[in-house]
């Protein structure tokens, strides 16, 4: 009679595992690593299948041959981003050229999903530069589309508006490519 219920208990937790998402629980971190070893710790990541986002953009080089190659460069030099929770963070701290997760004494910063997304859309359409200069101007929102709500500040760069998104944990910028009428001004206490 034990084993029995023990059974049917065994069976409705597997079955109560099997409508939960494994990316349910998994967070997106920042981590800081080892300079240059972007590259490098991506691949060890991705062979411990650890979901990682290496936001890179296009730049144009001028060699020594006066020849122009364009080529690709970390947005945010010395940082990845991977999607991670409970037991996998002792995998990410233990790959080579991983000096940190960013966060403060409480633990690891998660970072918002919204925020990875806006800059994996705006990657993949090359809408992206990082954006170095102190950001100053007016606090707008994304009022439109599956980045709704997504913060950021207004800027104005060679004739056009730019949405400079800001992942405070890391103290980084980018500088995306935006429609003004995509953006709505964000109020003071709203």
């Amino acid at each position: 009679m034990c084993s029995a219920s023990q059974s049917s208990l065994e069976r409705r937790s597997q079955e109560s595992q099997s409508f939960i998402s494994p990316m349910q629980d998994k967070i997106w971190y920042a981590i800081y690593t080892a300079h240059k070893h972007e590259n490098s710790v991506m691949r060890h990541l991705e062979i411990r299948e650890v979901e990682t986002f290496y936001p890179t953009y296009e730049v144009t080089r001028l060699w020594r041959n006066r020849q122009r190659v364009k080529i690709h460069v970390p947005l945010f030099p010395g940082y990845l981003f991977v999607r991670t929770g409970g037991m996998e963070y002792a995998s990410v701290l233990q790959c080579p050229g991983v000096v940190r997760l960013i966060g403060n004494h409480t633990g690891p910063l998660p970072i918002d999903e919204s925020a990875i997304e806006l800059l994996r859309v705006s990657v993949a359409e090359k809408k992206v530069e990082p954006y170095r200069e102190l950001v100053v101007g007016e606090r707008v929102r994304i009022k439109s589309g599956i980045l709704r709500g997504v913060e950021g500040t207004l800027v104005r760069r060679d004739s056009g508006l730019r949405f400079v998104l800001t992942l405070e944990s890391i103290n980084q910028h980018a500088s995306i490519k935006m429609e003004a009428e995509n953006l709505e001004l964000v109020r003071r206490g709203t």
